[in-house]
């Protein structure tokens, strides 16, 4: 390891931060990243590309009173270049874009680019502060990222995850002369690959998605030399939608992505919007893009590994005490927030119950359930231990609401107390007990309540349609088309599922999406429940709870015992923006229903709840359920 100190280089159009172990070259004032010489290789980056598309900050962004998840495509040019640090052990670089300087329609913010490289670190750090003054136009603001763009010819073994990682397809084999389009842009069928292991298989950069509770460290190996690119992401704070919001990692290119706010897996829900006389500022990141080579090693899978250890120390070293913004917080400028979280179910257990593993979480003041789209603030989660205690470390100042949620029960919690976070103080919640929805008894039960479809059937993909990845790995939901299997297992009628006879990890498939039919349209589908009810209370209320892992573009209609009624017991109306069926997430938004039954709507014997799902102009439409229940009336 080289005790090199840090230097900088300034030339006219270019900037050079070198510290002996790898030298990173940024376009002046712009900001773009356009070279990284790592271990003898010139540059990591692919240089086939302009250097203007090697490494970069973009975003997408709308103007005030726009609808949905689009927008103008912008990547992040400074005007300005400044040195904030310069020494030995450290320099931290900006640039700077300044909204009042522009002419024409640009974004409305002020964007400040940091790029940082610390004394005898194999990596370099950066972060942005974005800013928008109240007297300036309303917009909108879909989606903001890091982009890379690493060498094809040297990265072609991508990891995400311990059991997602493969050597990857190249560029060229998406190109129209070697590939077939599917139902979306983003995913091909391989056919005339550059390499024949590819052969029919399917690429789709959707196959790699993340929720930011495991999105943590990805990335790229090199095998010659044996070199690593790894982006780290310390600490979810700044990114939008909490612990179970779904991200793009890395993908065919080979492209590597920190992504901090889009709308993926949820919908317009997750844009912010923001409104003149509306004042905001944000700090994503620092992230830690970090390089690596064996030693003392010869298998390059230990470059996974590597990266996974400096994570670990990337995450302890969290809040980074070196950044010379006053705008992100050191660690002794923050708070913490502790308790004991349990729950009282009564028909569970006369106790209140000890919870492991619940999140919990601060995010900005809303409504039970708002950090899901929350998308302007900061959110902190945590889990609590075996006894249900939690402690929430390093919280920037501010306002929030405490939410939690627990695996096994349904619903959300939400303390209504306002928690103002102030610089250094030290928070006890004491014990706050969280009493999921409850009427009465469980007559009977289908699923897990954990938010997601993942322990429902999920077929196995039409052999056309294979990422060999993915074949016999407990996340096989991510093959694609899997919404066209319910029409080959279900050709003529739809599903029936009898309680106490069918079991859902086999009979209930993961998805309620459209029946093509022979003419290439589609059908709405109408699945069955059949249950036996021994003694009915005439006069009391049964609750039927049906939480939804996501939806898009559906409808879920009920009816008991009559498939004809109408209007229906009960509808959702017109849900979903998810997409989660296309990009195999296997859950978008969370939503809970509670439909009140009366008992004279059920009788002694075999009763049917019929759930319609009756939108059906594509094969994408659908909904997941996470969790159903039928209750008894109260006792």
């Amino acid at each position: 390891m080289s005790i090199q100190g840090v230097q900088l280089f300034i030339q006219d159009d270019h900037v050079v931060m070198d510290n002996g172990i790898l030298q990173v070259t940024i376009s002046k004032p712009e900001g773009i990243v356009t070279g990284v010489s790592y271990q003898g290789i010139d540059n990591l980056l692919e240089i086939r590309n302009h250097e203007s598309d090697r490494g970069y900050w973009d975003l997408v962004w709308s103007e005030e009173g726009t609808g949905g998840t689009t927008g103008t495509s912008y990547v992040i040019k400074g005007s300005k270049f400044k040195v904030m640090v310069e020494n030995e052990e450290q320099v931290e670089i900006s640039f700077t874009r300044d909204r009042s300087s522009l002419e024409g329609k640009h974004v409305p913010l002020n964007i400040d680019k940091r790029f940082v490289m610390l004394r005898g670190s194999s990596g370099f750090y950066s972060y942005a502060i974005y800013e928008h003054l109240k007297e300036w136009p309303g917009f909108n603001l879909p989606q903001t990222r890091i982009v890379f763009k690493l060498r094809k010819d040297k990265f072609q073994y991508m990891a995400v995850a311990d059991n997602r990682q493969r050597r990857m397809p190249l560029p060229d084999d998406r190109s129209p002369r070697r590939s077939s389009p599917l139902a979306y842009p983003e995913a091909v069928l391989i056919v005339h690959p550059v390499e024949s292991e590819f052969q029919g298989e399917v690429d789709d950069k959707y196959q790699y998605s993340c929720e930011n509770k495991d999105l943590h460290v990805h990335g790229w190996i090199c095998n010659d030399p044996p070199v690593g690119w790894w982006q780290i992401t310390p600490s979810n704070e700044f990114r939008s939608g909490g612990p179970m919001k779904q991200n793009l990692t890395s993908h065919v290119g080979p492209i590597n992505l920190a992504m901090f706010l889009s709308a993926h897996y949820v919908g317009e829900e997750m844009v912010p919007k923001f409104q003149r006389g509306e004042p905001w500022k944000k700090v994503f990141g620092p992230v830690f893009f970090y390089l690596n080579t064996l030693i003392d090693n010869n298998d390059p899978l230990w470059l996974w590994e590597d990266a996974k250890q400096e994570t670990k120390t990337q995450v302890q070293c969290w809040p980074h005490n070196f950044l010379a913004s006053d705008d992100f917080p050191k660690s002794q400028q923050r708070g913490c927030v502790s308790g004991r979280l349990r729950v009282s179910d009564r028909y569970v257990s006369n106790e209140h119950i000890s919870v492991n593993g619940a999140y919990v979480g601060l995010a900005p003041p809303g409504d039970v359930g708002s950090w899901q789209t929350e998308s302007k603030g900061y959110q902190f989660w945590t889990k609590t231990d075996e006894n249900g205690y939690f402690l929430i470390n390093d919280v920037r100042t501010g306002d929030y609401n405490l939410y939690a949620w627990v695996p096994g029960f349904i619903g959300d919690y939400k303390n209504d107390t306002i928690i103002t976070i102030t610089s250094g103080c030290d928070i006890d919640m004491g014990e706050l007990v969280y009493e999921p929805p409850r009427d009465g008894a469980t007559l009977w039960e289908i699923g897990i309540p954990d938010r997601t479809a993942a322990e429902f059937h999920v077929p196995d993909p039409d052999p056309k349609y294979i990422n060999k990845l993915y074949v016999n790995h407990p996340e096989k939901y991510r093959q694609y088309g899997l919404w066209e299997r319910y029409s080959d297992l279900y050709p003529n009628g739809d599903l029936v599922y009898t309680v106490g006879v069918s079991d859902y990890r086999t009979d209930w498939f993961f998805a309620q999406v459209t029946r093509k039919k022979n003419d290439g349209k589609y059908e709405g589908t109408t699945w069955q429940i059949k249950f036996n009810l021994d003694n009915i209370n005439q006069t009391g209320i049964y609750k039927l709870r049906v939480a939804l892992a996501t939806a898009y573009v559906a409808e879920l209609q009920v009816r008991i015992n009559n498939p004809k009624a109408n209007p229906p017991l009960f509808t959702t109306g017109v849900i979903g923006h998810d997409n989660t069926i296309t990009r195999h997430g296997i859950h978008g938004l969370y939503g809970l229903y509670s439909i009140d039954v009366k008992g004279t709507f059920l009788m002694e014997g075999e009763n049917t709840i019929f759930l319609t799902q009756p939108m059906c102009s594509s094969a994408l439409q659908g909904l997941m359920y996470d969790y159903i229940r039928l209750e008894a009336p109260p006792s």
